[in-house]
């Protein structure tokens, strides 16, 4: 079989099983939720063997630490694993939500129902924790999914989707609802997206090329989001001290993350007390400091001099940018042209400067003396997330069930024809 005939396969097995998944009762669901979270943790042992395969070969072909440390898992990311599951079998049901009901002049009663989107493909690197996020979601609101991993995790993926399959089956999974790629070859890629007679969505996660690429090929609507250049700015009201704390935990707590800090404005008139707290607790965490002429005088040896294209790197790593400003306006002006419009956070206590930094900034999340690691599905009360959008249509932010979903208007007449 081709690799085209594989997918085609695949896709319209996927076809079938939504229209199974979309009448599933509730009930059924949480119930098929729980037994895979169950089988989760009883196939633990093997999950974690083959992730420490696919470990072995990251460190030989000389993967970085940041990639590693989206790889790897342990029995806690296990257990935080099984632990979303659980928690998206507890939240309501999105399918069937009534949005809104009306009746015209002439007697019709019109509805709009939630329903589920149909098949979702989901195209994903490094993290095989995807796997099991997405899958779980998809399921949840009704939607079949095909899942394509990337080459670094094909071990942990195939154990962790053979887990899932194997608890929701027994509890009456319908058949080839969550579908695997076999394959981690880039043919699979364009003839998944290119199937837009059995997908309605697809949604890449990765690094900008896997990323551009599926948005190139795509036949069916993408939802994605390219970079992850968030921002940090301590207004001249800041408490200093939890500007601090908030700095450290969005650089230093998951450096690999899309939503960690990789840029902080400080305002001119608290710069030299700010950066005399923050830089040597940075530094202590092992951060890399690129910063203004401002910063640089201050710490000659500790910090490297900032280019415009540092400004507009998304480090993923223990790296961070920093620039001293004016004010607001030259802080959101600064994150209009380099920022990413995913994850904005500001220190302040004066709340009309927040207001307008809320207000203002074009960006899929805005925090007001908060981390920008909040910016998770998990973390909003989703369980899990299958992403995180910048587009501004159809969803924008940490996707979670009501975002897998679409609508549809139902109309009751008692014999109306139209005029």
């Amino acid at each position: 079989m081709t690799s085209r005939d594989q997918m085609h396969q695949l896709g319209r097995q996927a076809l079938e099983a939504s229209r199974s998944l979309a009448v599933l009762p509730a009930e059924t669901k949480s119930a098929i939720l729980i037994a895979m979270a169950q089988s989760l943790l009883a196939r633990g042992a093997e999950i974690l063997a083959a992730n420490a395969r696919d470990l072995e070969v990251g460190r030989a072909k000389g993967l970085s630490a940041a990639l590693l440390d989206r790889l790897m898992l342990n029995p806690a990311r296990l257990e935080g694993m099984a632990q979303g599951v659980r928690e998206v079998a507890a939240l309501p049901d999105p399918v069937g939500e009534e949005l809104a009901a009306w009746e015209r002049p002439n007697g019709l009663r019109i509805r709009k129902v939630r329903v589920p989107i149909g098949v979702i493909g989901i195209i994903y690197e490094s993290r095989p924790n995807v796997t099991s996020d997405a899958a779980v979601l998809c399921l949840k609101s009704g939607n079949a999914t095909i899942l394509r991993g990337g080459s670094e995790a094909i071990h942990s993926n195939t154990a962790i989707a053979a887990a899932l399959q194997a608890g929701g089956e027994a509890a009456g999974l319908p058949a080839h609802s969550i579908q695997l790629v076999p394959t981690t070859d880039r043919e699979s890629v364009q003839h998944l997206a290119e199937m837009n007679q059995y997908l309605d969505l697809i949604i890449p996660r990765g690094g900008k090329g896997l990323i551009e690429t599926v948005v190139r090929l795509a036949r069916m609507p993408v939802i994605k989001h390219y970079e992850g250049i968030c921002h940090v700015y301590v207004d001249q009201s800041a408490d200093l001290p939890m500007a601090q704390r908030i700095l450290l935990n969005a650089k230093v707590q998951k450096p690999s993350a899309c939503n960690a800090a990789e840029t902080l404005l400080v305002h001119q008139a608290v710069a030299a007390a700010f950066y005399a707290l923050v830089v040597p607790a940075l530094r202590a965490a092992g951060v890399r400091l690129q910063g203004d002429a401002f910063l640089t005088n201050m710490f000659p040896e500790e910090v490297t001099l900032a280019t415009e294209a540092d400004y507009a790197t998304e480090y993923l790593d223990l790296a961070l940018s920093v620039r001293t400003v004016s004010g607001l306006d030259e802080a959101m002006e600064h994150i209009h042209k380099y920022g990413s419009r995913h994850s904005e956070a500001i220190v302040t206590e004066d709340a009309a400067v927040a207001a307008r930094f809320l207000n203002e900034i074009d960006s899929a999340v805005l925090l007001w003396n908060a981390s920008t690691r909040f910016n998770d599905g998990g973390e909003f009360g989703f369980g899990c997330e299958i992403g995180i959008s910048t587009d501004k249509l159809h969803a924008r932010g940490p996707m979670g069930l009501a975002e897998l979903t679409s609508y549809k208007y139902q109309v009751i007449g008692t014999g109306q024809v139209r005029a």
